[in-house]
């Protein structure tokens, strides 16, 4: 089992000794939730309809776990929204990469039917919701954005990331940066331990959340103290979802989620050995390679490193030796021909005609 590190200081010491996926929490922008797998329409769901309400109804795409958040509790969700009769998309939270913050029962109007919904819905959920008008957009509808037209009926695909009842009703933007700090670092400490359970999905889920805590909007307002207090917050959120993304064999997203760590710290020699790793296995041999040689630049003991340039350089010369037999017997030297198997018939028939030949010349030369 991985075991969870919490000094912030070795995030630039070597990378974790004999279990290179272990988690780090040394030291949250957003976390993109898993994509729907297309974008042809609202998703065809065959479960049970359920009613909320009179203008609400949802189906389960995905069971989550857990409590159902209450009223007043902050909710983060990823979810894309059409508009029913003409099947136009108006929103998507996963293209965005932003979750959306819900306070049950302080909601705006036109998502007082989504939080009907998000209320109902349970951790790590994901759902197809029907709305009414009425409790959508309205009579007019929405012409700037988002644009929707009137009197239209709405359908949410939803996934419910997570919620906090701590908060009361307090939405992010009016929590100090200590409250939203501390509160992405519980949310981080939850992570930590739903990974040491082996719980990838819910860990994610927890780091997301944490990570929504601290948006670019925010980041961008601090400095000095408080923004290294929000990076040792941020980072290893990125750090440990990449590290479940490894585990879950997600190796693009862990990628990612690298990349987001070393936009902010070029010499994280976790994001570093961490991406490089996915790129292996994806055979992005010389990206990865890359990766690996300054990790070791700036961890030249650590033998984990050491460890995946080796693995590279054997692999290589596995391919190269390979080369060398395909190429061998498609341009090696040419094979000697085969001596023609000769016809002894032809061979007698040419003996015997040369006889004839001889024998003629010499009763000529006796008649002249």
């Amino acid at each position: 089992m991985a075991e969870v590190e919490e000094e912030q200081q070795q995030q630039n010491s070597s990378v974790d000794q004999g279990d290179t996926d272990e988690i780090i929490t040394e030291g949250a922008s957003v976390v993109r939730g898993k994509l729907p797998e297309d974008d042809a329409g609202p998703p065809k769901v065959d479960s049970e309809v359920e009613v909320l309400h009179e203008k609400v109804t949802k189906q389960i795409i995905k069971e989550g776990h857990g409590q159902k958040p209450s009223k007043y509790a902050t909710c983060f969700l990823h979810y894309r929204a059409w508009a029913e009769s003409t099947q136009h998309k108006f929103e998507d939270t996963w293209r965005e990469q932003q979750p959306l913050e819900l306070v049950i029962g302080k909601e705006k109007k036109e998502m007082t039917g989504l939080a009907i919904g998000v209320n109902s819905m349970k951790s790590g959920e994901h759902a197809l919701l029907h709305v009414g008008w009425e409790l959508a957009y309205g009579k007019e509808g929405s012409f700037s954005f988002p644009n929707v037209p009137p009197t239209a009926d709405v359908l949410y695909e939803v996934e419910l990331i997570g919620f906090d009842e701590t908060g009361e009703g307090k939405a992010r933007g009016d929590m100090t940066v200590e409250e939203r700090i501390g509160a992405a670092d519980r949310r981080k400490m939850d992570g930590n331990a739903l990974f040491k359970e082996e719980k990838l999905e819910e860990a994610m889920q927890q780091y997301e959340m944490a990570i929504a805590y601290m948006g670019d909007d925010f980041m961008f307002q601090l400095f000095g103290k408080f923004r290294d207090m929000a990076l040792a917050v941020k980072n290893p959120c990125h750090l440990n979802t990449a590290a479940c993304l490894l585990k879950l064999q997600r190796y693009d997203e862990a990628i990612a989620q690298c990349s987001i760590v070393l936009a902010e710290d070029e010499n994280n020699v976790k994001a570093l050995f961490r991406r490089g790793k996915a790129r292996s296995i994806l055979g992005q041999t010389d990206a990865a390679r890359e990766d690996f040689l300054k990790a070791r630049k700036l961890a030249p003991q650590d033998k984990a490193i050491a460890r995946e340039l080796h693995l590279i350089a054997e692999h290589e010369k596995a391919v190269y030796q390979k080369q060398k037999e395909l190429y061998k017997g498609l341009f090696g030297p040419r094979p000697e021909p085969k001596p023609k198997s000769r016809n002894w018939l032809i061979v007698i028939w040419q003996w015997l005609l040369s006889l004839f030949y001889m024998l003629f010349r010499r009763k000529t030369r006796k008649d002249d």
